[in-house]
């Protein structure tokens, strides 16, 4: 049976559920120093004291921008922030209509390409029109998984075996019985699948192929987003992307990605930290103009290609294994959305009048 912790990395590259309560506090002049945890219970309503201690232990409490312990002492104009983890939601999760373009299906497993736009799993903020949603209403009897995730949040990963980014497009993979499930899990554990993504990033490459290793965990100042940390630190967890160019844009590279691992948002932090993010992805930098020219026509030209594509430019191109229960060898491949296409068009021409 895979544990827990090695099945959340088997759910290579979703969003981080916006699963907490925020609270940003400037200590007052003339406040007397005074332990984090206690001062906290006078300035947040309707919390304890020992919720404040774990949240101090789970790393969501910064002073100044750092984690602390729920001893220290705080000082007047001390700039506190904390996040609670929100309780876990008894909830039933709904079959809804919602189309879904499924590629393969037998009787234990089915393919699906899903769309951009279209969040995996019901997590807070998202409790209908995600994909679980609509599996529940095209499949029947798919296998319940709940597990209890970071800070007590509890997700029932009904049929999924792997996720990817709500704005990230292409291939999913769900299981439809509990052996096969079980089977397919680990796989992912034992990284038996062969995943490969395609994106666009900015910059020119100065290789034609190459591979990332860092590990990848949640920043420590903002635990919304992902951070990569040196190789054996304390942080994180250890990730590798293997990479190569399909094709040169001059001030942008359409590259080929291959994951070793599959951490949250791996790809988009690990070229985030060699200085080429992911184009038009907002939250590791890619959403402004990072390469190209300082002409008004150029920006305008860039503002479109974000228009055309308003999301990180980031799809799951192809899945590989070996099925869990016939043994044969399976192979999936999802064409470019029309939005990356449409883009990708628009650089051809740009490329060709201005000699790139």
């Amino acid at each position: 049976m895979v544990e827990n912790e090695e099945l959340e990395d088997a759910f290579d590259g979703e969003d981080i559920p916006q699963l907490y309560e925020h609270h940003n506090i400037k200590v007052e002049k003339g406040q007397a120093m005074l332990r984090i945890d206690k001062y906290l219970l006078t300035r947040i309503a309707h919390t304890t004291r020992t919720r404040i201690q774990n949240a101090c232990d789970a790393g969501n409490v910064l002073v100044n921008g750092k984690p602390t312990k729920s001893n220290y002492k705080i000082k007047p104009f001390d700039e506190i922030s904390v996040q609670f983890s929100v309780p876990p939601r008894t909830l039933e999760v709904l079959a809804e209509n919602i189309p879904l373009e499924i590629t393969f299906e037998d009787d234990y497993l089915a393919i699906i390409n899903k769309k951009p736009g279209m969040v995996v799993h019901p997590a807070y903020g998202n409790y209908t029109g995600t994909l679980v949603n609509a599996m529940l209403y095209h499949f029947k009897n798919l296998p319940s998984k709940p597990q209890k995730l970071d800070n007590d949040v509890v997700l029932d990963r009904v049929g999924l075996v792997h996720r990817i980014d709500k704005n990230t497009s292409g291939t999913i993979m769900i299981a439809k019985t509990e052996r096969a499930m079980t089977l397919l899990s680990k796989l992912f554990f034992d990284r038996d699948i062969d995943r490969k993504y395609v994106a666009i990033v900015w910059g020119d490459m100065k290789e034609d192929s190459g591979t990332i290793v860092g590990n990848v965990g949640r920043d420590l100042k903002n635990r919304k987003v992902m951070a990569v940390f040196p190789e054996g630190s304390e942080y994180g967890k250890h990730a590798v992307t293997h990479w190569k160019v399909i094709k040169r844009y001059g001030y942008i590279t359409l590259i080929e990605c291959k994951l070793e691992t599959g951490r949250t948002h791996q790809i988009r932090v690990h070229f985030k930290s060699i200085g080429h993010p992911l184009f038009n992805d907002n939250e590791y930098g890619g959403d402004k103009i990072l390469k190209g020219l300082n002409t008004a026509k150029y920006k305008q030209f860039i503002q479109n290609c974000f228009e055309i594509l308003p999301r990180q430019a980031l799809h799951a191109k192809t899945l590989g294994f070996e099925h869990p229960i016939t043994g044969e060898k399976m192979f999936f491949d999802s064409e470019l959305p029309q939005d990356m296409q449409q883009m990708l068009e628009k650089w051809d021409v740009f490329v060709k009048n201005k000699g790139i």
